[in-house]
């Protein structure tokens, strides 16, 4: 199933109307779709390097707009859907201190799904279910989103086609070790 909706995405980069396709895939990918819309940004960027900014930031404004999507499906649906099934299972307090956590640390959370491979959907979903602060969930989408997508165009734009392997590749392990290290250090400065 995935197979396919990837080849599809793939074949939207070269659409006349890719912009709008772009924005479609960033929008429900931050909170249904499964396919990043990295997948389309490359291509897109390497037929238009003059474009890559605009495609960037097409990216960011859809990804944060659905991500908002996704926030709302978890403020509002858990109540009616995932509250009463956690009741009978006598799981209600286990969640509350779920929620507690995620909260304390969930400027980092988002950061870190925002700007590794870990599916943003997930986090844009429990942001919401959880009650993180709503400004506090736009301003961390924002800078994890626009990181991860200026980057990604600012390498094409700079070296073009030869990245894109290095893109696809590793981009998301040496993100997600940035964020690693980014944590460790202040750890060690909270705790040193």
């Amino acid at each position: 199933m995935i197979r396919p909706l990837y080849d599809w995405t793939i074949r939207q980069a070269y659409h006349p109307r890719a912009l709008w396709v772009l924005a479609f895939v960033s929008f429900i990918e931050a909170s249904v779709f499964p396919i990043p819309p990295d997948v389309l940004m490359i291509p897109m960027i390497l037929a238009r390097p003059s474009r890559a900014w605009l495609i960037a930031g097409v990216a960011l404004a859809a990804s944060v707009l659905g991500g908002l999507v996704g926030y709302g499906i978890g403020a509002l649906f858990y109540e009616q859907i995932g509250q009463p099934i956690l009741a009978t299972m006598g799981k209600e307090a286990a969640m509350a201190e779920f929620n507690t956590r995620f909260n304390e640390m969930g400027v980092w959370v988002v950061l870190t799904a925002g700007v590794t491979p870990f599916p943003f959907k997930v986090i844009t979903i429990m942001s919401g279910w959880t009650g993180m602060n709503l400004a506090t969930f736009i301003a961390s989408a924002l800078i994890a989103r626009g990181l991860r997508f200026f980057v990604v165009a600012a390498l094409l734009w700079k070296f073009g086609a030869p990245i894109r392997a290095f893109i696809e590749r590793r981009l998301g392990l040496l993100f997600t070790l940035f964020v690693i290290a980014l944590v460790g250090g202040f750890i060690l400065v909270r705790y040193l």
